[in-house]
């Protein structure tokens, strides 16, 4: 049986927090988490859009909790005030969806703590946000967390001697290299919840080729054969924002779901079609790699993940 809103369980009593939602995909994940009664905080940098879409939320019938925090992944002091006034509310969190990203500047550019913008924001701002807000996810029972990644990340690589492309900026490899650490990222934190005692499971979804507004809103516009194919997937090979959200809302909530697993779109080379699992690519399972690049991410937010388990 194809996964549907309708499979959608009960989420009555529980916290989600999915970041960019403000618009695109994260705004089809909150509206139908919502909708299957979950309390949902909308993340998103642009303050006026967050109020705009719990606005919109609510207009559609959402009844359930639904509020805004600002937050901006490219900034690690932004990420650290939404996780203080967060966890001063106290309030577990329950399914924490990593949807924020940026794709394919034309041009290098950096977040405000000098990172290249897709590297920053795509991982290390997550990496840094989960870090902050584990106590309040360990402070339920079955916490998930899904991290969103792309068909991209099965040309990425780790450029751990030029991760930041200072030497030679190239926007497709920097985008693919930001989705594969989405992977190591995901798969190293359940190794931790493992070895750690968290009973938190990570796993991972993509959203094929869906029609949404991150280019159009992103930092720079595509540009010959790059924007040429983007219309032809666009006119052939593309679904809309609601069937791209259902792979993560299916990592999200699914009653079957495992540690490790990778959802997507099921066919057409995984850009359209029903949600279900997807093979990981290769470099994805690398567990040396895994480990060098957590590392890396620690040292370069400062954020530390605990040694200890779940809280008595």
């Amino acid at each position: 049986m194809s996964f549907s809103e309708k499979n959608i369980p009960d989420l009555s009593g529980k916290t989600a927090l999915v970041t960019g939602a403000t618009g695109g995909l994260g705004f089809e994940m909150v509206r139908m988490l919502a909708g299957a009664g979950a309390s949902v905080i909308v993340a998103g940098r642009n303050a006026q859009k967050g109020v705009e879409a719990v606005q919109r939320l609510r207009s559609l019938g959402a009844m359930s909790d639904i509020t805004f925090e600002q937050v901006d992944l490219g900034s690690l002091e932004s990420i650290t005030g939404a996780a203080v006034r967060l966890s001063g509310q106290g309030k577990a969190i329950d399914i924490l969806i990593n949807n924020a990203g940026v794709m394919t500047p034309p041009d290098r550019r950096t977040t405000k703590d000098g990172f290249e913008l897709q590297f920053g924001t795509n991982h290390l701002g997550h990496y840094a946000l989960i870090g902050l807000l584990l106590p309040l996810l360990l402070s339920t029972q079955a916490p998930r967390v899904v991290t969103i990644s792309s068909n991209a990340a099965r040309a990425g690589k780790i450029h751990f001697d030029d991760l930041q492309f200072e030497r030679r900026y190239r926007a497709i490899a920097a985008y693919s290299q930001s989705k594969l650490a989405n992977l190591l990222f995901s798969r190293r934190l359940q190794q931790l919840s493992d070895e750690r005692g968290w009973n938190l499971v990570s796993v991972a979804a993509h959203p094929g080729y869906a029609r949404t507004n991150i280019i159009q809103n992103g930092p720079g516009k595509l540009r010959g054969l790059m924007r040429i194919a983007s219309l032809l997937l666009d006119r052939f090979a593309s679904h809309n924002a609601a069937a791209g959200a259902l792979p993560a809302i299916l990592a999200a909530t699914g009653r079957d779901v495992s540690k490790f697993d990778y959802f997507g779109p099921t066919q057409l080379k995984e850009f359209k079609g029903p949600p279900g699992r997807v093979h990981l690519p290769q470099r994805a399972c690398d567990d040396e790699v895994a480990q060098r690049l957590w590392a890396v991410s620690a040292a370069l937010t400062g954020v530390i993940y605990p040694e200890v388990g779940r809280p008595t």
